[in-house]
């Protein structure tokens, strides 16, 4: 997991957020059952949050390497990076139930399950190692960049493209 920053600092909460929904979707039957169709043994998930001014769009890259599917997408960040993690739950549910989607189509899968209801966040998850990138400067472009393309989300992984 990752994060674009401006002050050097990870929305910790939200990114919490984001893996606790992760870690729900991964253990449970129904999405299990959903996941087996795909053929692929596993799917390493890489999520890149920016901020509101840096994700215009999202960008994903999605491969499949060595027998699992790797798909790394960006998503946006709360423009209130604190608060509680519970209290990003939904925002998080649905950034990740849509990086599913777009897996399910480029897949060709049947639809998602229901997302199953989120259990309490155990307290080691709040101990998130999570990679801080700054956003580029701004350059006198008239039309800025606005988001990360598929090679610099390649690259934020350190992955040759």
């Amino acid at each position: 997991m990752g994060t674009t920053t401006v002050d050097g600092r990870a929305p910790q909460a939200y990114m919490v957020a984001l893996q606790h929904v992760v870690v729900t979707l991964d253990g449970d039957p129904a999405w299990r059952r959903w996941w087996d169709a795909a053929g692929v043994a596993e799917c390493e998930l890489g999520i890149v949050a920016e901020g509101p001014l840096d994700h215009l769009r999202p960008s994903a890259d999605i491969c499949k390497v060595s027998g699992k599917l790797r798909a790394h997408f960006t998503c946006a960040a709360p423009e209130a990076g604190g608060g509680r993690p519970a209290e990003l739950f939904p925002l998080a549910v649905h950034e990740v139930t849509g990086m599913f989607e777009v897996i399910r189509e480029a897949m060709g899968l049947g639809a998602l399950p229901p997302v199953p209801p989120l259990p309490e966040l155990p307290d080691h998850a709040r101990d998130l190692d999570v990679t801080c990138k700054p956003v580029p400067p701004e350059s006198n472009a008239a039309d800025p960049q606005g988001y990360l393309t598929l090679t610099q989300i390649k690259e934020f992984f350190g992955e040759d493209s």
